[in-house]
């Protein structure tokens, strides 16, 4: 995923301007998925993170450069909760840890009501077409995420435990293509059940790749 490129002839930040960085970071992006990146104004933002006006231009130049901030904690909360690095789903290289992973996606909407679909997604659709940078921050943010359920594939192909004939690489985009899906589905209808049905089709496909023991 595409982290925002360090700028070297800005000075580094104290913990205390990181602390308060990301402070603001967190309260647009909260705004920004409940709001929407539009309906969303800095004077939204410093109100929510209390912080200065002053503050909010010492940090970021423009609501653009917040924007593109928020991009980047997302991409890096969402890949933290759904990728190959979270304990209950090891490296996302066994039958058992994306069955946990499709588990957790469901419950994980479930406890936030159905609301708001990804995050990530929902701003790559609300940015796609106004703003080609935001767009290819976005972009960035889902191959790594695509990237954490191919390497687990990969991985299980490369011990022997799938067939030679799959392919990790169309097999982890289309799985996260219907985890998207999904969501886009849940956050409409109100519940999960085409998320888990799309979920359960493509992991059904990826075991049926599976060598037997």
């Amino acid at each position: 995923m595409p982290t925002e490129k360090a700028d070297t002839s800005a000075p580094r930040l104290t913990r205390k301007g990181q602390a308060t960085r990301d402070r603001i970071t967190s309260a647009a992006a909260a705004l920004m998925f409940e709001r929407g990146v539009a309906g969303t104004s800095l004077e939204d933002v410093q109100a929510a993170a209390e912080v200065s006006p002053s503050q909010i231009y010492h940090y970021f130049k423009d609501k653009r450069s917040l924007v593109k901030a928020v991009i980047s904690a997302q991409t890096a909360q969402v890949v933290g909760a759904f990728g190959a690095a979270q304990p209950q789903f090891g490296r996302l290289d066994s039958m058992e840890a994306l069955r946990a992973w499709r588990d957790f996606a469901v419950a994980l909407e479930r406890s936030l009501d159905y609301a708001g679909g990804c995050p990530i997604g929902t701003l790559g659709s609300q940015l796609a077409e106004t703003d080609p940078d935001a767009r290819k921050d976005v972009a960035a943010g889902f191959a790594l995420w695509e990237k954490s359920v191919v390497d687990g594939l990969q991985a299980m192909r490369d011990r022997g435990e799938l067939r030679s004939d799959a392919d990790p690489k169309r097999l982890g985009l289309a799985l996260l293509t219907a985890l998207q899906g999904g969501l886009l589905l849940t956050q409409i209808r109100r519940d999960t059940w085409a998320l888990e049905v799309t979920l359960d089709a493509m992991l059904d496909h990826v075991e049926s790749f599976v060598v037997p023991v």
